[in-house]
């Protein structure tokens, strides 16, 4: 499994939102020998423009993260997917005022994405959750929303952004072990250490920081079903060195 997924690394292009033109950026991945991209919601406005510029840098958006608002124009969404070439829809995140709600608020959005997972699975895509921080924070029931999310909708996928789950306050190896049947795809990112790089809000390319991803690999690779390793930072100061480094710091977990 370790082959194939070196082979089909992939960039969430978030990362490099603050970094244009996109063909510039696409040109620069290419060059790094990166073959696969993540794309998001802004990306989409034009998909026969944006899946003739990845062609022509020989790259493929494999996976694509579309917000709510979007996934609720399913039409829309399935046709610019279907034109891009995106195999596995993932919805990122909900807003930042919605972080802190009652139980009841995140079984409704389980139920929502428990909806939207099966219509886009029936067009033939996967379809999953990505996490960050908060679905860690415990409700004012004591329960997590990641519990309620992968519970309340069995049947969506999960994409495991690891470095979130540890700034959430928890050990992404213990979720792997018991959630790993879910996870599809992983965001691989690293934690600077604590006082460093605060330029770039405290992430680090990956293997210059504390994440342990040697062992986050080997448990990914025992129980998930993990298909596409994303890179992501979410404030590079410097885009290719980010490219450049965290390539070669996956290599050197999978080797290990």
């Amino acid at each position: 499994m370790k082959a194939s997924l070196m082979s089909n690394l992939s960039f969430q292009l978030y990362s490099a939102r603050n970094f244009n033109p996109i063909g510039e950026v696409f040109a620069l991945l290419s060059r790094v020998g990166l073959g696969h991209v993540e794309g998001y919601g802004g990306l989409y406005e034009d998909p026969k423009a944006m899946r003739g510029l990845l062609d022509a840098h020989g790259l493929a958006m494999s996976s694509g993260h579309f917000g709510l608002d979007q996934l609720r124009e399913r039409k829309a969404t399935v046709e610019a997917a279907r034109t891009i070439g995106i195999t596995d829809i993932f919805c990122p995140a909900i807003p930042n005022d919605q972080w802190k709600q009652d139980e009841n608020a995140f079984n409704a959005l389980a139920d929502e994405l428990a909806d939207l997972g099966r219509f886009y699975k029936q067009e033939g895509f996967g379809f999953g959750w990505h996490n960050h921080h908060f679905e860690f924070w415990p409700a004012e029931s004591g329960r997590l929303p990641m519990d309620i999310i992968l519970e309340r909708a069995p049947e969506i996928d999960w994409e495991m952004d690891v470095a979130w789950v540890v700034r959430g306050g928890n050990d992404p190896l213990e979720w792997i072990e018991r959630y790993g049947n879910r996870i599809t795809a992983a965001h691989v990112k690293d934690l600077a250490p604590e006082g460093e790089n605060a330029d770039e809000d405290g992430w680090a390319d990956v293997g210059h920081g504390t994440m342990d991803w040697k062992a986050i690999m080997a448990a990914l690779d025992q129980h998930s079903r993990v298909k596409h390793l994303v890179l992501e930072h979410d404030n590079p100061a410097d885009l290719e060195r980010f490219a450049r480094r965290s390539v070669d710091g996956v290599r050197a977990a999978m080797e290990g």
